[in-house]
């Protein structure tokens, strides 16, 4: 038995609706089975790998643990406004450079004053990708996170930046982003996920991602729990007509992360940008699972998932391409490729097409294999030692897939983080 459990407290003042679907949640996260070995969604990995019988509820942080996660909220040079969370308690916020207009609040501040936005949005997708428990689970505990509105025409020159930190072991956190922009707005927004110490614990986090008609939306999250702590991010992105919605997920931290994200091409000439980049160590398990679904005519999805593995670690990729009846003169594509480096990695894909629709281009694959020895010899054969000629074949590797973000300030953090994981390889 799971010993967490809702806290009524932060419903008291909350719309009644809220109310009503987090205690429906919560008896449905109650009544829903854990995902076993035999359901295709977990094909190939474990939901067991989430010991919810273990974690407890966040507890406030101490004045100690707010300093300590301050200190360590190093992201973008700039950016127009900053959060950071610990416990899923706010405990910073600075906000000094958004245009007239545009909301960016925290999740329990725009339940009050932004309620019908949320209503109308919040988590409206059904789960379909195999973790509707744990999506029940966060609605009935959400209380932490921002909420980003952006009105018609407006643009947000520097990103938008949120840190969600865990403190205290088996601590459970339930971070929710939730962004919409209207017509021809343009926002960039950079979530990241961290542990304030190597102890065990629990990110279930959810992003609803609303792309209006022409509007450009960049969404970035970047998970590096500790390594002895499990990650789960759901994501869902619905793209207007002529909109442009990106969503990169890095993954470097946690025992066992899993990804589900899915992109609903509604408008005609959207597009969808799905990207991924994972570098698993040690005995980490990366799971990833993907659905690319159009809805109307002329619309683009491209999804680009590379994995770098090391050790005895996994990775799982499962991706659906599906075209509804109608959705005429699609452009879909589906890559995964992983690139091993050690003989006891080990990846798994199932990429997949469903097709209704005439005039169409798909496509989807998915590459296995270790590093070159070619480029390998070629490096070394110039004086670069083995270990540095390993770390730039996968930093060329990746490189195209972090290029894509489009947002040059975000690009060089994420390539930050990867420095930093590379040097715990020693």
């Amino acid at each position: 038995m799971s010993f967490l459990s809702p806290d009524s407290s932060r419903l008291a003042s909350a719309p009644s609706w809220f109310q009503t679907r987090s205690n429906a949640a919560w008896s449905e996260f109650q009544t829903l089975p854990l995902p076993g070995i035999k359901d295709e969604h977990w094909r190939y990995s474990n939901a067991k790998r989430v010991a919810l019988d273990t974690l407890i509820a966040a507890a406030p942080a101490s004045e100690a643990e707010a300093q300590r996660a301050l200190a360590g909220s190093k992201g973008l040079a700039s950016s127009a406004a900053t959060f950071v969370f610990v416990n899923d308690r706010l405990v910073s916020s600075q906000v000094s450079g958004l245009p007239a207009g545009v909301v960016c609040l925290p999740f329990s501040d725009a339940l009050k004053s932004q309620d019908d936005v949320l209503e109308h949005y919040f988590m409206k997708r059904e789960m379909e990708l195999g973790s509707a428990k744990f999506a029940a689970l966060h609605l009935a505990m959400v209380r932490a996170g921002v909420v980003v509105i952006v009105p018609k025409g407006v643009k947000v020159e520097a990103p938008i930046e949120i840190f969600h930190w865990a403190a205290g072991a088996n601590t459970a956190i339930f971070p929710h982003t939730l962004i919409v922009t209207a017509e021809n707005a343009e926002v960039v927004v950079v979530d990241h996920y961290r542990s304030l110490d190597e102890v065990a614990g629990f990110s279930c986090a959810v992003a609803d991602l609303v792309g209006g008609t022409g509007s450009h939306v960049t969404y970035v999250a970047c998970q590096e729990m500790s390594d002895k702590a499990q990650a789960m991010h759901l994501s869902s992105t619905s793209a207007g007509k002529d909109s442009v919605v990106k969503n990169f997920q890095l993954q470097l931290g946690a025992d066992f992360s899993r990804s589900e994200s899915v992109s609903d091409l509604v408008g005609a000439g959207s597009r969808s940008d799905m990207l991924s980049v994972s570098m698993p160590m040690g005995e980490q398990v990366v799971d990833q699972r993907t659905l690319q679904k159009h809805k109307a005519p002329h619309a683009t999805s491209d999804l680009l998932y590379k994995n770098a593995l090391y050790g005895k670690t996994r990775s799982i990729f499962s991706g659906l391409i599906i075209v509804d009846k109608g959705a005429h003169f699609t452009d879909a594509y589906q890559t995964c490729r992983n690139l091993l480096n050690s003989e006891e990695a080990e990846a798994s894909s199932m990429p997949g097409l469903e097709i209704n629709a005439d005039q169409v281009k798909c496509s989807h694959g998915s590459t296995c294999a270790p590093v070159s020895e070619e480029e390998l010899f070629y490096l070394k054969a110039r004086g670069i030692p083995d270990a540095e000629a390993r770390k730039l074949i996968v930093l060329g590797f990746i490189e195209a897939t972090v290029t894509r973000i489009g947002n040059e300030a975000v690009e060089a953090m994420i390539c930050e983080r990867i420095e930093e994981k590379f040097a715990r390889l020693g």
